[in-house]
């Protein structure tokens, strides 16, 4: 999503911006603590499915019969796990302001997981901004940074 600008009740402009994150950052807390596989271990789990199917499929005897629903399965287990990788994917949020004439500047951000959500966080911040001149609430995953 582009920058949307939207004008806060005290006056100010925010800018407002969504952006997905293809790989997620490392915080201070959870860096010691990342024990991704990485691209590698992606490459071998993939590798020794297509073995599976291709011998259970490609090389297997004539007399051996494969079940429509084992296929059906495969077909499955292919399109599932991509797709919610893709809509699970985490999403920065980011309003920023420049200040007004007497009022400061101000740079908040969060993460949300999904894309609908990121949506509809980005609906309530907007909404916050119009009516209360704060991107922030209770619960909300935006926070100010210095």
């Amino acid at each position: 999503m582009g920058a949307r600008t939207v004008s806060g009740a005290d006056g100010r402009t925010w800018s407002v911006r969504r952006n997905v994150e293809w790989h997620p950052p490392a915080t201070g807390d959870e860096f010691e603590h990342d024990v991704d596989g990485g691209r590698g271990a992606i490459v071998l789990n993939l590798s020794a499915m297509l073995l599976y199917w291709a011998v259970l499929l490609v090389w297997a005897n004539s007399q051996v019969h494969v079940p429509w629903y084992l296929i059906l399965v495969a077909i499955v287990v292919l399109v599932w796990f991509p797709i919610r990788w893709l809509l699970r994917r985490p999403w920065t949020l980011v309003a920023e302001t420049p200040g007004g004439y007497d009022l400061p500047a101000e740079h908040w951000s969060g993460m949300v997981r999904g894309r609908a959500r990121a949506k509809e966080e980005t609906r309530v911040l907007i909404r916050n901004l119009k009516t209360r001149a704060t991107p922030g609430h209770a619960d909300s995953p935006l926070h100010p940074v210095n």
